[in-house]
């Protein structure tokens, strides 16, 4: 009996360990923790988009929706980016890619109280899309100047 007890104990630690990671680990979807909270992580990512040289096409904040029709939401801010140099190899190749853009980065509070930055994988998008071989040194550059604008939004 205790054996079993035992046990049960285990998988139930083990379930609430990986339980975060599955909540992270949604296909295509890069999530990083931010050393800040939601409006500095926002102010950072921001400034980072436009120290690259990207457009800030649009900033969604899902919370003052929210908020507005009075519904509670912890904050939850998009902003949507890019450039037409990035973006236009990869429509050459399969159109139909233009649906995932311009880029996309989501900043939001989990029920802890964490906040979290999220992002397509370039890499994932172009599978998604079927763009070919031709795009192979666009998607890497995007990924590393997705993951370098990551870093600069999320860590001291």
């Amino acid at each position: 009996m205790r054996l079993s007890g035992l046990i049960r104990i285990l998988a139930l630690i083990a379930a609430v360990c990986l339980w975060e990671t599955q909540i992270m680990a949604a296909e295509g979807l890069i999530t990083i923790k931010s050393s800040f909270g939601p409006e500095d992580t926002m102010k950072r990512l921001e400034a980072e988009v436009k120290a690259k040289g990207l457009t800030v096409f649009a900033h969604v904040d899902h919370a003052a929706g929210a908020t507005a029709v009075g519904l509670p939401l912890r904050p939850t801010d998009l902003v949507i980016f890019g450039n037409a140099k990035g973006g236009t190899p990869l429509m050459q190749q399969a159109q139909t890619i233009g649906i995932d853009l311009p880029l996309k980065a989501l900043v939001w509070q989990d029920e802890q109280g964490a906040t979290w930055l999220s992002y397509n994988d370039p890499a994932y998008l172009a599978g998604r899309h079927g763009v070919g071989e031709p795009a192979t040194a666009v998607v890497t550059a995007m990924t590393g100047a997705l993951r370098a604008i990551a870093a600069k939004a999320t860590a001291p």
